[in-house]
């Protein structure tokens, strides 16, 4: 089968023959439909990860399983021991001993990809899956962001939730916020056009960094740079709580006096096989508005040389069939 696979950290991404992959005992192989591309895949390149090589990259994939039909791609495999708390709590994305799909076992930049037990796919419906599979980290990583500030919002009066990003990442985390929520969603972001998508989203505000007024119950910040954590710092109220996402690098001094008195600082990372299972619901209830670029596995080196220079408005999604 044809894949794109990464040999060696910070070379080129090549497209090459590899044998097809085989399924353990209780699980599958499907045929990849669509495979987002996430900024983890560039990290993953770059050799920030331990990542074993060769791998093939993709983690936010879509395919077509023999008897489920078409399928979400759950790419946090944990390891599923008996004495692990973060699995037996059903919390795969943070076990300690996960071979996460595209970072330590081949993903799916690739034609097809093996599955290790079918409980790891979420039957799609009627989802395109081109735009459904950005939902197995890009859409899941904002709806979890997103379920942490719930029961803050839904016990203040007026409650505010400011979003710093409006990236592929961001645009979900707005739509989330609008759709389980009744929060003044005010959307920070230097681009111009990245801010009147998140109007035609559904924000409220849109306005460029600085410009955002007042305090906020919930801030959820998918940059993760010096000055996002800044300015979640400056704008989440006391008692709110601001959730980093991004993977930026930033950091802020953290300490009695140095941040609003009892505002929560948190992480947040993917999600639960249970929440993905919630979010392609909720995806089959309301329409998810979200910004792709569909390419063929040929471009995936292009793509994420574009990804790193920040030139795309949503995700890339790589179609294996497509310019083939």
């Amino acid at each position: 089968m044809r894949a794109v696979v990464l040999t060696s950290p910070g070379s080129p991404l090549d497209e090459l023959e590899v044998p097809d992959p085989v399924a353990a005992p209780g699980g599958s192989v499907i045929d990849v439909l669509a495979c987002g591309i996430c900024h983890s895949d560039l990290h993953a390149a770059n050799g920030d990860y331990p990542t074993v090589l060769p791998v093939i990259l993709g983690h936010e994939v879509a395919g077509l399983h023999p008897t489920l039909g078409p399928v979400l791609v759950y790419a946090c495999w944990g390891c599923r021991k008996p004495d692990c708390w973060a699995c037996s709590s059903g919390q795969e994305m943070i076990c300690p001993n996960a071979t996460e799909a595209g970072l330590f076992k081949d993903g799916g930049y690739a034609e097809r990809m093996a599955i290790p037990d079918d409980n790891y796919l979420v039957p799609l419906g009627d989802l395109d899956p081109a735009h459904a599979a950005p939902l197995a980290c890009g859409g899941l990583t904002a709806y979890r962001a997103v379920d942490h500030t719930l029961t803050y919002l839904a016990s203040a009066s007026k409650p505010r939730a400011l979003v710093l990003g409006a990236g592929g990442l961001g645009q979900y985390g707005l739509q989330f916020l609008k759709i389980r929520s009744d929060a003044e969603v005010v959307v920070v972001d230097s681009s111009a056009e990245k801010r009147a998508l998140a109007l035609q989203l559904g924000a409220d505000l849109a306005v460029a960094p600085g410009e955002a007024e007042g305090l906020f119950t919930a801030v959820v910040d998918f940059v993760g740079a010096d000055a996002t954590l800044e300015a979640a710092a400056t704008h989440v109220a006391r008692q709110g709580i601001a959730v980093v996402v991004g993977l930026y690098g930033g950091s802020i001094p953290f300490g009695f006096g140095k941040v609003p008195h009892e505002a929560r600082f948190m992480t947040s990372i993917w999600g639960t096989r249970a929440q993905l299972g919630e979010l392609v619901t909720l995806a089959q209830e309301h329409t998810l508005h979200s910004t792709i670029e569909v390419i063929g596995l040929a471009d995936a080196q292009r793509a994420h040389d574009r990804l790193h220079s920040g030139d795309v408005s949503g995700r890339f999604v790589i179609v294996p069939g497509n310019g083939s």
